[in-house]
């Protein structure tokens, strides 16, 4: 038994203590909380924008195509794009897609921080896009009605009425959407970014040493989906507070 501690103990001080490489897993930790912050604010604007176009065709596509032809022409070349843009993200792997961006469309870049951004958000926004049509198309159409007799446009009734409705109804959903980007930005070390995986990564190529980073960098996984899953218990338990 004091042969195996010996060991562990001599495990930790080589995989983290000796050249301070811990301070890796921090700024391993680091980049990965800001890829995924700023990815996720990406992909609840476009998300949001993709969203109300698609739902506004599937709602008043017919009528506006009567009444309005102009809008109507506009609105159906915006809904195609979000249509092929849904179709594309959602068909190939986010890792193909994080390359094709960083090697291809911003090959020039050395900012490996800012294209993980750009390519983790555009590939959030096309699922948190779903998530908020099905919230849209969930409202009963008596909310339309009511926001109309207040004598909002259509634009403004979603945006004053509709969507504040949506985020309150769909926000555990943005949540579990949150953790799932956290572990899916684990793949940007394939582009030489220094996320949290790639970091340990970098110490079991050092020591040659592998169970011990490794397993460190999944405990560090687990606690902050742990505590995301408990913050979003208590936004679920007070949202139901406030329906009371």
């Amino acid at each position: 038994m004091s042969e195996w501690w010996n060991n562990l103990q001599s495990q930790f001080v080589m995989n983290f203590i000796v050249d301070d490489r811990w301070k890796l897993l921090i700024q391993g930790l680091g980049n990965t909380l800001l890829i995924t912050v700023f990815a996720l604010l990406i992909g609840v604007v476009l998300g949001t924008f993709v969203a109300m176009v698609r739902s506004t065709y599937d709602k008043n596509g017919e009528d506006m195509k009567k009444r309005n032809k102009g809008g109507f022409i506009v609105l159906s070349i915006l809904n195609f794009i979000c249509k092929i843009y849904l179709t594309v993200i959602r068909g190939t792997p986010v890792v193909v897609q994080l390359m094709i961006t960083y090697f291809i469309i911003f090959a020039s870049s050395t900012n490996g921080i800012t294209v993980a951004v750009f390519a983790f958000g555009i590939n959030s926004g096309a699922y948190v896009a779903e998530i908020i049509r099905g919230g849209i198309m969930s409202i009963d159409e008596g909310q339309f009605e009511a926001g109309r007799s207040l004598g909002f446009s259509y634009a403004q009734t979603m945006i004053y009425v509709i969507i504040p409705q949506v985020f309150k109804a769909v926000l555990p959903t943005l949540c579990n959407e949150f953790i799932a980007l956290i572990k899916e930005t684990s793949v940007a070390g394939y582009v030489g970014i220094r996320d949290l995986t790639k970091s340990g990564d970098i110490i079991r190529g050092r020591t040659y040493s592998p169970y011990m980073p490794l397993l460190a960098v999944a405990a560090i996984y687990l606690v902050l989906v742990i505590i995301l899953e408990n913050l979003l218990g208590r936004v679920e338990r007070s949202l139901r507070k406030n329906e009371r």
